[in-house]
C-alpha cells in the first residue's frame, strides 16, 4: 500500500493554503501594532507599552506553530493529530536553536518556511501512515513517530533547504555593484517577489546587510508589491479582509495564488521597477532593518524619512518625496500595470487574485 493517502496537488495545496493563513495570523498582530507600541513607548516611556510590543511581536515566533495547525485542519486531523504536526514544524521550522557552546535555547525570527512546508509534507505523510494503527497507544506513540521524527527529518535537512535564502542573497548583493539607478530597480524587482514566497525579505536583507540606497530600493520593491496585490484583491475578493490584510502586511498569503497563477508576477514585476526608478531618482534610502519591510508599520517611509532629513532635506520636502515614492508611484504604477496586462493584452483576469484567506 502507497504511504502517500493524497494526490500530489492536494498535498501542495493543503499545505500552501495552511502556510499562507498561518502566516497572515502569527504576523498580523506585529504588523499593525508593533511600530505603533514602539512609538508610544518612546514618547510616553510607560512600560506597558513595552509589554504591548513584546507580546505582539513575540507572536511571530509562533508562525512554524500556527503554520502546522491549520495544516492539521485543512488535512482533516483531529487535536492530537494536529498537534503532532504543529510540534514538527515548529522544530523543523530551525526557529529554535541549540547553542552548544554556551548551553542555552536560542528562539528567534519565523524561521525557514520552505523547510516548514517540508516537514509539514513529512509530517502528514507519518501521521497518516500510523494515526489509525496505534490504537490506545495514540497518545504516546504519535507525538514521537508524527511529531518527533518528522521534526528530526526536517532538521536534518534545514541547512540544506536554508542555502536557498544563502544563494538568493548572494545573487543580490552582486546587485549592490551595479550602476544605481540599475541597482534599484533589480533589487526592488527582486524582493517584490521574494515577498510573496516562502523567504524572508527580512533575512534577506539582514544577511545582505543592504543599506541606503539598497535598502530603499528593497523596502520599495516590498510595498510595490503590496500595493499591486491590493489592486488585483480589491476587483476579485468579495471580503474587505483580504485585501486589508495584504496592505497591512499580508502579502505571503498570496504565495498559493503566485504558484497557481505565476502571470502575476508580470504586473508585480512592472510596478516594482517602476516604483524603483523612481525611488533611485529622489535617493530614497534605508537601513538593512527596514529593507524587508515595505510600507508594513510604515517602516520603509520612516526610515527613508530620516535618512533624507539627516542628509539635509527639510523634513516637508522630504515627506513629499517618501509619500509620491512609497505610495503614490506604486498606485499609479499598479493601476496601469494591471489594466495593461489585464485589459489591454488580456493575459489574465480578476480571479488570479482571489484569496478566500481562510480555511
Amino acid at each position: 500500500m502507497s504511504i502517500f493517502r493524497h494526490k500530489p496537488n492536494e498535498y501542495l495545496n493543503k499545505i500552501l493554503g495552511g502556510v499562507a493563513t498561518g502566516i497572515v495570523v502569527a504576523l498580523i498582530p506585529n504588523a499593525i501594532l508593533g511600530q505603533v507600541f514602539s512609538v508610544l513607548y518612546k514618547s510616553t516611556n510607560m512600560d506597558i507599552f513595552q509589554t504591548l510590543w513584546e507580546v505582539v511581536y513575540a507572536i511571530q515566533f509562533t508562525v512554524p506553530l500556527v503554520i502546522g495547525a491549520l495544516i492539521g485542519l485543512q488535512f482533516g486531523y483531529n487535536g492530537i493529530q494536529s498537534a503532532c504536526l504543529s510540534a514538527a514544524t515548529f522544530i523543523g521550522s530551525g526557529v529554535v536553536t541549540y547553542q552548544v557552546a554556551d548551553n542555552y535555547w536560542k528562539i528567534a525570527g519565523t524561521g525557514d518556511l520552505f523547510n516548514v512546508m517540508f516537514t509539514a509534507f513529512f509530517a502528514v505523510i507519518l501521521i497518516d501512515l500510523f494515526k489509525d494503527k496505534l490504537g490506545s497507544l495514540t497518545v504516546v506513540l504519535l507525538p514521537i513517530l508524527g511529531g518527533a521524527l518528522p521534526g528530526f527529518i526536517g532538521v536534518l535537512i534545514l541547512p540544506y533547504v536554508s542555502s536557498i535564502t544563502s544563494q538568493i542573497g548572494t545573487l543580490i548583493n552582486t546587485f549592490t555593484n551595479m550602476q544605481v539607478i540599475l541597482m534599484c530597480v533589480l533589487i526592488a524587482i527582486s524582493f517584490s517577489i521574494i515577498i510573496i514566497t516562502p523567504i524572508s525579505t527580512v533575512a534577506i536583507g539582514l544577511a545582505v546587510g543592504l543599506n541606503g540606497l539598497s535598502a530603499g530600493a528593497a523596502a520599495i520593491g516590498v510595498g510595490a508589491c503590496a500595493i499591486m496585490l491590493v489592486v488585483g484583491s480589491i476587483r476579485a475578493n468579495n471580503e474587505k479582509g483580504v485585501t486589508l490584510a495584504v496592505f497591512l502586511g499580508a502579502m505571503k498569503m498570496m504565495i498559493p495564488n503566485l504558484v497557481k497563477h505565476p502571470i502575476i508576477c508580470l504586473p508585480i514585476i512592472t510596478t516594482s521597477a517602476i516604483s524603483g526608478l523612481v525611488a533611485s531618482l529622489f535617493n530614497i534610502a534605508g537601513t538593512a532593518q527596514s529593507s524587508g519591510f515595505g510600507i508594513v508599520g510604515l517602516v520603509g517611509p520612516l526610515a527613508a524619512f530620516e535618512a533624507g532629513v539627516s542628509n539635509g532635506t527639510s523634513s516637508l520636502l522630504q515627506l513629499g518625496i517618501v509619500c509620491l515614492c512609497f505610495f503614490i508611484v506604486p498606485v499609479v504604477s499598479a493601476l496601469f500595470s494591471d489594466m495593461l496586462y489585464r485589459k489591454v493584452f488580456k493575459l489574465y483576469d480578476a480571479s488570479v487574485f482571489e484569496n478566500k484567506g481562510g480555511m
